[in-house]
């Protein structure tokens, strides 16, 4: 994604970044450091809307704090409110690929305003052609299953 001037983002990649998830949550770091030190991105303010709703229903208002806090720290990250013409663009994305009204609007966010590529980790993305699309899993590692050794399998009884 370092080749795009403007890259959209999709409100999974907060929520990974805020979350310290165990496989995406390095991917998105750097995909933060680079919005910090270089990089530019825009997303909806949808996407505020979705971070803060699991912490006002656990009435976690330190978790609210954290996450305006560490939000409004990155100067190359745009909020875009919706507008009636977003609105409009969306809902002829949501026509046109069959997408959920909040991702319509993560998208056409992105595409109003000249993102050329868009990360998110919902595979419904990859139907969208105005935009380059780059769905973090596809970045991600993929943890492998690690299997005990013949000592590890081996329960107390046994090894007596």
């Amino acid at each position: 994604m370092a080749r795009h001037r403007l890259v959209g983002l999709d409100t999974s990649p907060f929520i990974y970044h805020l979350d310290a998830h165990p496989r995406y949550g390095p991917v998105v770091g750097e995909l933060f450091v680079w919005i910090e030190q270089r990089g530019r991105a825009v997303t909806s303010t949808i996407t505020m809307t979705e971070l803060l709703v699991h912490s006002y229903r656990m009435d976690d208002l330190d978790r609210v704090n954290s996450i305006y806090a560490l939000t409004s720290t990155y100067p190359h990250l745009s909020w875009v409110p919706v507008t009636l013409a977003l609105a409009d663009s969306a809902a002829r994305l949501r026509a046109k690929y069959g997408l959920r009204t909040p991702d319509a609007l993560h998208l056409a966010t992105a595409i109003t305003g000249s993102a050329t590529g868009f990360i998110g980790n919902d595979h419904a993305f990859q139907r969208v052609t105005e935009l380059e699309i780059l769905l973090i899993d596809t970045v991600a590692p993929i943890p492998t299953p690690t299997e005990p050794s013949p000592r590890q399998a081996t329960t107390p009884q046994e090894s007596e």
